[in-house]
């Protein structure tokens, strides 16, 4: 027998570059107790803690779930795990957090994502995010950029590469990204800037320019789960109406389709499903654009455009903060910033405050149920999770 669960409380740092003596431990501290105070909680009122931090290189401290309670002490005594799934680790704690709560295990779960990647040379960080990839068979794409340009290859080679769209899914997160105070880069880029190479944005890796690629980031975000109970006397509460995960093999070319992202679409359908609604009865999507060729295949994984189509969404200005249904209001990934831990969790905060009117610059006139959609890999683990305001 489950329960539903609740977000009540959360807590961000400004995604970017922090300075060289800023560790993961203090990204940690940042924003757990913060996190818990929101929550009208005391420390003491955690029954569990779940870290997701990806780390694999970025850091020679590993065990983070111990680094919680070395950089808050009052947590120090609170059970706490570790979780890692790639660029999903956020969302891989924020699952098992609510799988406790839900099971009745306990009635508050902290749930912390975080990540210190600008610490190590480029190389390093090359490396680590292409372990994210299944190397003996995708290494000589020589970096995780370079399994996008891939991807692109064949849908170039498919359908025409679209250029216009992937330029316009770029410049619509960049102004998104302009209203959001934790965001790393609040700069509208315009749509030409990056629709065209240049010298200040050139080819990353095959037909990718950098303006389609997410940026190396530091930065930490966490949320309390709650149960019903414990919500109710919450000041505000967001509601979990549904959520479902996904997985699909890890290599690519092991896949029918490549270009399907066969795994989001059944994460995206089942968690809707699960929540009893369907795209018309969203109001927003937060989704996991790493590189803006993900965001395009996202909307025709989750059904707003037929394979190949992708491109019309953005063009007819569906996912424009002003369209039917916005996608990534914060700025997604491309403008917030990608520190992998923290992504899945800072995804949650985005739509949280959308949903209970408190996000300011970026709040929308209508914000009753949002989606939010985060993936490890090329697609390969797939979370998708549905909010209501409560």
């Amino acid at each position: 027998m489950t329960s539903d669960t609740y977000l009540t409380g959360w807590a961000h740092t400004v995604f970017g570059k922090s300075s060289p003596e800023t560790t993961v431990e203090d990204l940690m501290a940042e924003v757990s107790t913060a996190a818990v105070a929101d929550a009208g909680l005391e420390v003491g009122d955690v029954d569990a803690a779940f870290v997701g931090v990806f780390n694999s290189g970025f850091s020679r401290q590993s065990f983070e779930a111990a680094l919680l309670g070395a950089g808050r002490p009052e947590l120090a005594r609170t059970p706490a795990s570790r979780h890692e799934n790639a660029c999903a680790t956020g969302s891989a704690a924020l699952f098992a957090a609510m799988d406790f709560v839900a099971s009745g295990r306990g009635r508050v779960a902290l749930v912390v994502g975080a990540e210190k990647m600008t610490s190590v040379g480029k190389e390093v960080i090359n490396d680590t995010l292409l372990a994210a990839s299944y190397l003996p068979l995708e290494a000589d794409a020589g970096s995780f950029a370079g399994i996008f340009a891939r991807l692109a290859d064949m849908y170039a080679d498919r359908y025409g590469f679209p250029r216009e769209a992937l330029g316009l899914i770029a410049a619509k997160n960049h102004h998104n990204g302009v209203a959001n105070p934790w965001a790393q880069m609040r700069r509208d880029l315009g749509v030409e800037f990056c629709s065209v190479p240049s010298e200040k944005n050139p080819y990353t890796a095959g037909r990718l320019l950098r303006t389609d690629c997410s940026l190396v980031s530091d930065g930490a975000a966490a949320v309390v789960v709650t149960s019903e109970g414990v919500a109710r006397a919450a000041r505000r509460r967001v509601r979990v109406a549904g959520r479902a995960q996904a997985n699909e093999p890890f290599a690519i070319s092991s896949r029918p389709d490549p270009l399907a992202f066969d795994g989001a679409r059944r994460a995206f359908k089942a968690a809707l499903t699960e929540a009893g609604t369907d795209l018309t009865g969203l109001d927003l999507i937060e989704t996991h654009d790493c590189f803006t060729l993900a965001e395009l295949l996202h909307y025709e994984a989750f059904g707003l455009a037929e394979p190949g189509k992708g491109g019309t969404v953005i063009a007819e200005g569906v996912t424009q903060r002003e369209g039917r249904l916005p996608v990534n209001v914060s700025g997604g990934l491309k403008s917030k910033g990608h520190p992998i831990g923290a992504t899945g969790v800072s995804q949650q905060v985005m739509a949280a405050l959308q949903l209970t009117g408190e996000a300011g610059e970026m709040q929308l006139p209508r914000a009753e149920r949002a989606a939010v959609f985060n993936m490890g890999g090329s697609a390969v683990a797939n979370y998708a999770t549905v909010l209501e305001a409560a």
